[in-house]
């Protein structure tokens, strides 16, 4: 974490009348890699395949034909998955989280912390399996926000839940103070003189 915390957990609270922080990132997170485990695995039988027929196919086919084929099966079923899972980037910050995704046209969304919004989470069993799950953000107003196979999601839902109080209790502490002048001490009293004589 990038705040410092107490000893329940919870970040410390600004003080009372205090400026506002920075906003700072808590998390960066793509999904669960596990998806690229077929794509893996065609690198690697592929790789075999031409490392096999390298100089040993039949009759009427040629070396070069080897290995357009090779790039063809790696640049569908290897680079276009790898790319598609590096697209997507979810941003957990002290004020907001962010969803950034999209290879060729770059799609962003956020959501606030200060509006308050719910948390649905999804767990299928290999998902358990893995520790990751599905986060669902909705606040009522916009469409819900998906983090799909989040790792560690039940360490990200806790840091949700805990962002979005801070939040809130903050913005009515705000609200309830309103806005007001600095506060300048009154200066004390000058001692008497001692008396002379």
């Amino acid at each position: 974490m990038t705040q410092p915390v107490s000893y329940g957990g919870r970040p410390y609270l600004p003080a009372p009348g205090a400026p506002a922080t920075a906003e700072m990132r808590i998390a960066k997170m793509r999904s669960h890699a596990r998806r690229l485990f077929w794509s893996a695995l065609v690198l690697i039988a592929v790789a075999g395949a031409c490392g096999y027929f390298y100089s040993n196919l039949p009759a009427g086919l040629e070396d070069w034909m080897l290995f357009a084929a090779a790039g063809t099966v790696v640049f569908f079923f290897v680079l276009v998955p790898f790319l598609h899972w590096r697209s997507r980037l979810y941003t957990v910050t002290t004020q907001r989280v962010l969803e950034r995704s999209g290879m060729l046209r770059r799609r962003r969304r956020e959501l606030s912390h200060v509006r308050g919004y719910t948390i649905q989470m999804k767990r299928g069993l290999i998902q358990r399996m893995w520790g990751t799950g599905t986060l669902t953000l909705s606040n009522g107003a916009d469409a819900p926000m998906r983090l799909v196979n989040v790792p560690n999601v039940l360490l990200v839902h806790e840091t949700l839940v805990d962002q979005v109080e801070v939040s809130q209790i903050l913005a009515h502490r705000d609200a309830q103070s309103g806005p007001s002048e600095p506060q300048i001490p009154p200066v004390p009293p000058l001692p008497p003189l001692p008396p002379q004589g």
